[in-house]
Formats: C-alpha cells, sequence, structure tokens
C-alpha cells in the first residue's frame, strides 16, 4: 500500500515543484498552495458523485457526450470554482504568476486522488503512462487556468470578466481535446503525443509570460517604494 501511495502520489509532487522553483522572485506561502492543494483533493468526491448520479440515472443517451464533454466541463468548472471563491480574492495571490502556481495545486490535488484510485482499483501496471498523461495533463490544464486567473487579477488592460471567461474556457477545451483522443481508442490515440507536446509548449509558454508580467508588477511596486 505504501508502495502504491507513493508512486501514485509522486509525479504530482514532481510537477508542482517543478513550476513552484521557477518563481524567482518571492515564494507563495507553502500552507496556502497546501490548502488549495486540499481542496483539489476534496473536489474528487464530489465530482465523482456527480459522474455517477449521472451515469446511473442515464442523463446522457451518447458516451461522447457523457465521457468526453460533461467529464471535461465538470471537472475544469469545479477547479475554476474553487480558483475563483477561494484563491482569487487571497491575500497570499499577490502576482500573476501566483494563479500558475494555486491553479496546478488545485488540478494535482484532484489528479492525485483520481490516480491514487485507479492504482487502487487496477494495479500499478499503468503507473508510468498515467504520470505522463493523466497526471501532467491535469497540471498543465490547471497551470493555463491559473494563468488567465492571474492577468485577470493583475493586469487591468486584459480586462477581468475576459480573462475569468478565458481560464475556464481554454482549460476545458483542452480537456475536452485530450478525452476525445483517449476515447477514440486505437491507433489515433497516438494524436496524444502530438496533442500533449502541444499542451507543454503551450502551458510553458503562459509560465514564461506569468513570470515576464510578476517580474514587470515587481519592479513598478519597486519604483513605487523608493
Amino acid at each position: 500500500m505504501f508502495m502504491l501511495l507513493t508512486v501514485a502520489i509522486a509525479p504530482g509532487l514532481a510537477l508542482f515543484s517543478y513550476f513552484y522553483l521557477r518563481k524567482q522572485i518571492h515564494k507563495e506561502p507553502s500552507r496556502s498552495l497546501l490548502q488549495t492543494y486540499i481542496y483539489g483533493m476534496m473536489l474528487t468526491f464530489p465530482i465523482l458523485f456527480i459522474q455517477y448520479v449521472f451515469k446511473e440515472e442515464g442523463v446522457f443517451d451518447s458516451l461522447f457526450v457523457s465521457n468526453v464533454l460533461f467529464t471535461s466541463g465538470l471537472e475544469e468548472f469545479f477547479k475554476w470554482l474553487v480558483l475563483l471563491v477561494v484563491v482569487y480574492g487571497h491575500v497570499d495571490f499577490e502576482d500573476p504568476y501566483d494563479g500558475i502556481l494555486f491553479g496546478a495545486s488545485v488540478s494535482l490535488g484532484f489528479a492525485t486522488v483520481e490516480n491514487i484510485l485507479f492504482l487502487l482499483t487496477f494495479g500499478m501496471d499503468e503507473a508510468l503512462i498515467r504520470a505522463l498523461l493523466p497526471v501532467s495533463s491535469h497540471a498543465l490544464f490547471g497551470v493555463v487556468m491559473g494563468y488567465y486567473l492571474g492577468r485577470a487579477r493583475f493586469v487591468e488592460e486584459s480586462g477581468t470578466k475576459p480573462m475569468l471567461f478565458l481560464a475556464f474556457f481554454t482549460a476545458f477545451g483542452l480537456h475536452f481535446v485530450y478525452n476525445a483522443l483517449v476515447m477514440t481508442g486505437g491507433m489515433r490515440m497516438y494524436l496524444l503525443i502530438p496533442f500533449m507536446l502541444f499542451l507543454w509548449w503551450f502551458a510553458l509558454k503562459r509560465v514564461k509570460q506569468a513570470h515576464s508580467l510578476s517580474v514587470d508588477q515587481y519592479i513598478r511596486k519597486q519604483r513605487t517604494v523608493r
């Protein structure tokens, strides 16, 4: 059991450490990030419950709608809601890059519990592929969501409402494509390889942009103090 939990949790911690250590200004308080991570973990259970109820009630006739459209929207909406309600107005949300960290935290909290439940059910044979695909993709969806959340909070010329809109719908769109590729099965699943490469490129570009925005904000604050 200890080995299984270690294998399930390690990918999420490794990915979060990568984004956390990239921040070169002041580090975000670990307590706030841990709380957001725990919120993400707690999200797993209401999401699974809603999915179970909808499945048992036969709400959707189409597997595509149920497993791709509904699942993607439900998961990203709950993550977005936590970030909006709990994080957006928090005192520790201090610059655009913090959006990246909080977004990654809530997503990896969710992905970690999902990974534990999967490995408990099906064993560790697919631990590596889950680390490379579901866990990392959730982290990257969270990074993208957090980037637009940071712009909504700190970049006035971007406009708050458009950025909050993009925070949800960009993450949802990426998640939708990912689930659609997974569901197709067969040879089409190999399209996941270029998609994941694109997803990493897209997310890391946002990480770089968020860092630049945070540095600019820091410089402006220092000039104001002087």
